[in-house]
């Protein structure tokens, strides 16, 4: 019997669930990606050590290869070259157009500013200009076009910091622009959403606890959030909208939104994609008993049967958390779980490579722990209970 062969772009733990989960359904699984840090190669059936940057030695590979279906999650930069292929070989994916804006944050605010979506004024920089010459209140974001995982994003208060600020961003982004942004108050959340044909599905809503200014980088999240049930609702639906004019018709899709005192909401970013952190393709399964994971795979084989299958009302089965190793404390918080609340452990890693290291953006960090509750206040108990028998 032929068997289903699915292009996976990227390796990365962050890949690895799709990779285990398109294994399970049986799919010949063709991954691409850096040899270093490429944990998911060992589960893949064929591993090609080829950067995911590398389009056209991709798209040659997978003439050969002949897939039926290619998919990433949980990466901005892996599915540029997925939609690229997808045009190509016409495979599922998301249009060229709708992948410019969608990975480019000068372009997504430009067509929410021209739509009417609420979302935060701004400046595009090519080069570095006076803070006098921007004509924009402090305190602002400065960021880098095109990047994710917090990567190059400052938080400015002083104008003494922004110079320092911009130089950051321009080093880290590809196309050396940069944005600067109004900085939004708020409780920041992200809607993890999933779309078939240009029809969208809710999936879950997430609650984000970061490090603050100045990097805003994630220690931790909750699912399902806590958050009023009516200002969830108009997020859902500003999101559909904005998943609209972005042209997003496929997959799956993680919008960051941020809620103020008054319950006004103002679109962070979207991406085209699943939540990394594990919130697509762990969290999601915990608060709600929907495979994410088995979804994508589905609709990336043009299939609508999973996506059709998702309760369109219902509550959340329990609720989920994750949090990042940053220091000793963290380490201690950990092991204090895992003697008292071991049942609760979903998963873990723990190597303690870099505890002693500054971490200045997501992707520096390596250790994590992931745990289930009856309630988001049983699990947040937990953090709080380990907490204070730490001190």
């Amino acid at each position: 019997m032929y068997k289903k062969k699915i292009v996976i772009i990227g390796a990365s733990y962050l890949q690895l669930p799709l990779v285990i989960q398109a294994k399970k359904m049986k799919f010949e699984t063709h991954v691409f990606a850096w040899e270093e840090g490429a944990v998911a190669k060992s589960k893949a059936d064929c591993f090609y050590p080829i950067s995911i940057i590398e389009k056209e030695k991709i798209l040659e590979k997978c003439k050969e290869i002949k897939p039926d279906g290619i998919i990433s999650i949980a990466s901005d930069l892996a599915i540029l070259t997925v939609n690229y292929i997808a045009d190509k070989m016409k495979l599922i994916g998301n249009s060229i157009y709708s992948t410019k804006v969608s990975t480019n944050k000068y372009e997504m605010r430009k067509i929410f500013e021209l739509n009417n979506l609420p979302s935060p004024k701004f400046k595009l920089l090519n080069n570095y200009i006076n803070f006098k010459n921007l004509n924009i209140k402090l305190p602002i974001i400065v960021k880098p076009i095109d990047r994710s995982g917090s990567r190059g994003i400052t938080k400015i208060d002083d104008v003494a910091y922004f110079e320092n600020a911009t130089k950051k961003a321009f080093s880290v982004s590809f196309k050396k622009q940069i944005l600067v942004e109004e900085f939004v108050e708020g409780i920041e959340y992200s809607i993890e959403m999933v779309s078939y044909n240009g029809e969208h599905r809710f999936l879950a809503i997430t609650e984000k606890f970061t490090t603050g200014n100045p990097n805003f980088i994630e220690m931790m999240h909750l699912q399902p959030a806590r958050i009023d049930i009516e200002i969830q609702n108009n997020a859902i639906k500003i999101i559909k909208k904005a998943l609209n004019v972005l042209n997003i018709e496929y997959g799956a899709s993680h919008s960051e939104i941020k809620v103020n005192n008054n319950g006004d909401i103002k679109i962070i970013e979207i991406g085209a994609r699943m939540g990394g952190d594990f919130i697509g393709s762990d969290l999601v399964q915990i608060s709600t008993g929907i495979n994410f994971n088995e979804i994508v795979l589905d609709i990336a084989l043009k299939k609508d049967t999973s996506f059709k299958q998702i309760p369109l009302d219902r509550l959340e089965r329990k609720s989920a958390l994750i949090k990042y190793i940053f220091n000793k404390n963290d380490i201690k918080i950990l092991d204090y779980i895992k003697r008292n609340y071991d049942k609760n452990i979903y998963k873990i890693k723990e190597t303690f490579n870099n505890v002693n290291f500054k971490i200045n953006d997501s992707s520096q960090r390596q250790d994590y722990f992931i745990i289930q509750g009856n309630s988001n206040k049983e699990c947040l108990d937990m953090i709080k209970i380990a907490s204070k028998n730490i001190s």
